[in-house]
């Protein structure tokens, strides 16, 4: 049944579109002079620069470059009384200052509707005439990241790389436009508003209800009311008119059983994504100015913002607007929480990392805002460890809220909740609610369709429903908020109520209890699997820097009970560092390039800083007991560890311990025993004693070479591939294949490159390593081969090691890669049947299966680890142990790194 007639749909469509066009009335052009710059200036330092004149088609920019533009407005006796806005069009997302105070946004990319960006920057709600409006504001001439497919996608790419050409021409990337300040028509906006939520929720009731039929006899009144024919106060007399006439539905409530809509202001902002930090400084500025704005205009709005590093970011570059930030926060409707110090990915970050983000997170809230925050805000992750609720409750914390679980694209099993509990590896749980957006729309075709395909249809009365401009900033826009106040019981739809996502969860938990659902396990994520391998060199870098870290820490601590003082503001400035970089778009390789140059300098500087402390430590602790001469071998593990240690030409004769134990040394190794937690200090021999029996052996074969110990025998073949494992004790064989055998395939995900990794890789394998050498190079303390070879266009070098009284054989690899769209996978297939691998995460392992039997199954082709995966029987078991990787599949016995 169609309930209205085309010829009446099509008027009031009509009507809403022209009545749009009669929001704002131009009465004086911006003119503007400007500077460009490569550096980050304080509004301050712009304002002393030099500047020049320009005029709507000026163009200008290089990539990374601003452009300060300079103008003012003085309100003329015409606008005396009346709201005055702008409409701008710098050409570019920008930062607007007015009279010295940080002001707003401008974003070319909103489409909501319009005329947001109007509305967002008024001057003021009341002109004076006469009054002086200096405006400053800085564009970001932008960088060229879209890809073949355009935005972050990519698809088959052509050898002459053309489809990654930049199309914007250097110096002149942007145009100004023309820029205006008009009167705008409040009047006119809020019956634009009325009339278009209602036609919105028109097109979501049922055509045959009373409510619709109501609906459509007001919309039809509204155009018999307004004239646009008539002279500007007629019109606006007409405006008021209608509204009066459509107050009867607009004021028609819900019965008893209507779900709620906690809904929330937020602004993702991604700290580093499709731009550097630098850009995201600016960002921060033009998301919470304009939410400033939009608070003091609405009483009932409330705007939520994570990530302490972001506040930290306005309170070093905008100090002035930081502090109107923590006033409102004070007033109770800037909701300063998120627990964590950013939005990190949760996978690959090492345990003490996670909690130092809560830790480090939960005291600034509580030291800056006096807030004790018991809510995770993580809407934009990845994936989510098994170990979370564990960390989460012992911290504290007593709700998470995210929602990347449902935006997955692969037809996978679909989780079953938003609302629910959700148990971690220990037992541990934690109340979840999970959205399948942060960045809704509020008006009644979003809300209302998001209420109609949720996912968790029973023991759930309520829904929350973050709102507003995200990933870039930017957040709410009046319109959004505007919405959200005509629907808090508008009949028909969803009720909206606007309130802090806290107050959700205690309203649920006073009305419903403990959520009558569990899930159990990690939140696997079944989109993104590339992001546990790109950008090998953050991996690295990430992996490294948290060792270093705690090395720090377990030396620190000793050296200062023995008298020495602990670096804690260094610590502690270097952990916030690797946090930083632990975001979930710069961890998972999912940025720009110019991202990771970044976070390569501020690992490698985390990394040498530690370690210079460490030193400091250790040479604190060495110096209560000096022994000259001597070379100690220190142990943070908790456990004996047997390793080979290089000493220097002093110890030609072998080494002594202070037991007088003598350690023989052959090419200038070692191989040491050290107490857990504890160290060990050699001494040159004064005479070499005769090296025992059982040494790392190399032995050349026809097929390759074999290396020998007392404990294994291994056997390599030309290409370096380990064919034959055995354990001498009981003479078992752990190679069920070719082990350490590199594997190509073409890696062309059909959408988001710097994310995925499609299944049907596995179909696409291309000839691995050829032009392969492999040379003994050493024996002794250690057997040692050299293995290079070539890659496509890349080359690599290898290690391969393995050392006396050790049933481990180790792999020292380095690759020079140089291709496009293409995954390197190292395999390592055992005689060891386990339905499911073991792969080490946070505090522990997860087990996960070894076979595709269900969709679930399939899902999960592509997994984290940390240090270790495992396959297990119940007798024997093998383990691929790394420094700094991620990814990792396993399927059947083979564990492919």
């Amino acid at each position: 049944m169609d309930i209205m007639h085309s010829e009446w749909k099509v008027r009031i469509e009509n009507w809403i579109a022209v009545l749009k066009q009669e929001l704002y009335q131009p009465i004086g052009e911006i003119s503007w002079e400007a500077q460009k710059t490569k550096e980050y200036l304080t509004p301050e330092q712009a304002m002393a620069g030099s500047f020049e004149p320009v005029a709507p088609g000026y163009t200008w920019g290089d990539v990374w470059e601003y452009c300060w533009f300079k103008g003012s407005v003085v309100i003329p006796e015409s606008a005396q009384g009346k709201r005055i806005v702008m409409n701008l069009n710098p050409g570019g997302e920008s930062t607007l200052f007015v009279n010295g105070e940080a002001f707003g946004t401008y974003r070319a990319d909103w489409i909501l509707t319009d005329h947001h960006y109007m509305v967002d920057n008024y001057l003021t709600r009341n002109a004076k005439a006469g009054d002086r409006y200096d405006i400053l504001m800085e564009t970001y001439a932008g960088h060229h990241f879209a890809t073949a497919g355009g935005g972050c996608y990519t698809g088959p790419v052509l050898p002459d790389g053309n489809q990654f050409a930049d199309p914007l021409k250097p110096g002149a990337r942007r145009t100004l436009g023309k820029c205006t300040y008009g009167i705008w028509n409040e009047e006119a906006y809020q019956l634009y508003m009325d009339v278009d939520t209602i036609y919105r929720l028109l097109g979501v009731l049922d055509d045959t209800s009373l409510r619709a039929s109501k609906i459509c006899d007001a919309l039809e009144e509204f155009t018999l009311i307004v004239d646009f024919e008539l002279d500007r106060e007629a019109r606006n007399a007409s405006y008021a008119k209608a509204r009066e006439a459509l107050r009867p539905v607009m004021e028609a409530v819900n019965g008893s059983s209507a779900p709620v809509f906690y809904a929330v202001g937020n602004a993702h902002l991604d700290l580093a994504w499709c731009w550097p930090l630098a850009e995201t400084y600016r960002k921060t500025a033009r998301t919470f100015a304009a939410q400033l704005r939009l608070l003091e205009e609405y009483p009932d709005y409330k705007f939520i913002v994570s990530q302490p590093a972001c506040y930290e970011m306005v309170r070093e570059h905008y100090p002035e607007l930081f502090e109107r930030i923590k006033k409102a926060a004070k007033d109770g409707r800037w909701i300063a929480d998120g627990a964590m110090w950013v939005e990190p990915d949760t996978n690959m970050s090492g345990g003490e990392a996670l909690i130092r983000q809560i830790l480090y997170g939960k005291r600034y809230y509580k030291e800056v805002f006096d807030v004790d925050s018991e809510l995770l805000w993580l809407p934009d992750t990845f994936g989510y460890t098994a170990a979370l609720p564990q960390i989460l409750n012992n911290c504290g914390v007593k709700y998470l809220v995210t929602q990347k679980i449902f935006w997955s694209y692969n037809k996978g099993e679909p989780f079953p909740y938003h609302y629910f509990s959700w148990q971690g590896m220990d037992g541990s749980e934690i109340t979840s609610f999970l959205p399948t957006r942060y960045e809704y729309f509020t008006h009644p075709t979003e809300a209302n369709e998001v209420w109609k395909n949720r996912s968790q249809a029973r023991d759930m009365d309520a829904f929350l429903y973050p709102f507003g401009y995200g990933d870039g900033g930017g957040g709410p826009t009046r319109d959004h908020i505007e919405y959200a106040l005509r629907q808090k019981d508008l009949e028909g739809g969803v009720k909206i109520k606007i309130a802090d996502p806290v107050e959700f969860f205690e309203d649920m938990q006073e009305q419903k209890g403990k959520p009558k659902n569990t899930y159990v396990g990690e939140l696997y994520f079944t989109a993104h699997r590339g992001t546990y391998t790109t950008q090998a060199a953050v991996k690295k870098g990430n992996r490294k820097s948290e060792q270093a870290l705690r090395e720090l820490e377990f030396w620190a601590v000793p050296a200062a009970l023995a008298g020495a003082s602990y670096p804690y503001a260094q610590a502690e400035a270097l952990w916030k560092d690797v946090l930083l970089n632990q975001f979930h778009d710069i961890l998972p390789g999912s940025s720009i390039g110019r991202v990771y140059v970044e976070a390569e300098k501020l690992h490698n500087k985390v990394i040498s800083e530690a370690e210079a402390l460490t030193k400091n430590a250790q040479g604190a602790l060495l110096a209560i007991a000096p022994n000259p001469g001597a070379v100690t071998v220190f142990n943070s593990l908790g456990f004996e560890r047997k390793a080979t240690i290089a000493l220097p030409e002093t110890f030609a004769n072998g080494a002594v311990m202070a037991d007088g134990t003598y350690i023989p040394v052959e090419n200038g190794k070692a191989v040491v025993t050290i107490p857990s937690c504890g160290a060990i200090s050699l001494v040159p021999a004064t005479t070499a004693q005769a090296i025992d029996a059982g040494n790392a052996t190399v032995t050349k074969t026809e097929a390759g070479y074999v290396l020998e110990n007392a404990i294994v025998k291994a056997v390599i073949n030309n290409r370096g591939e380990v064919v034959s494992f055995v354990l001498k004790e009981s003479g078992r064989e752990f190679a069920a294949g070719a082990m350490n055998k590199f594997r190509l395939f073409k890696d062309v995900p059909r959408r988001w490159d710097g994310w995925d990794i499609d299944s049907n890789y596995v179909y696409q394998e291309i000839e691995g390593a050829y032009d392969i050498t492999v040379e003994a190079i050493e024996q002794g303390m250690e057997a040692v081969l050299k293995v290079t070879g070539k890659l496509l266009d890349s080359s690599y070098t290898q290690y391969i090691r393995l050392a006396k009284d050790s049933k481990r054989i180790e792999f020292e690899t380095e690759v020079d890669w140089k291709e496009l769209h293409r995954l390197l996978k190292v395999g390592f297939p055992v005689d060891v049947y386990a339905e499911n691998a073991i792969n080490e995460m946070q505090f522990g392992y997860v087990e996960r299966p070894t076979h595709r039997s269900r969709p679930y199954d399939k899902e999960r082709f592509e997994v984290c680890n940390h240090r270790y995966t495992a396959l297990r029987d119940n007798a024997h078991g093998a383990a691929v142990m790394n420094d700094c990787k991620y990814g990792i599949s396993v399927n059947g016995n083979s564990m492919e790194l």
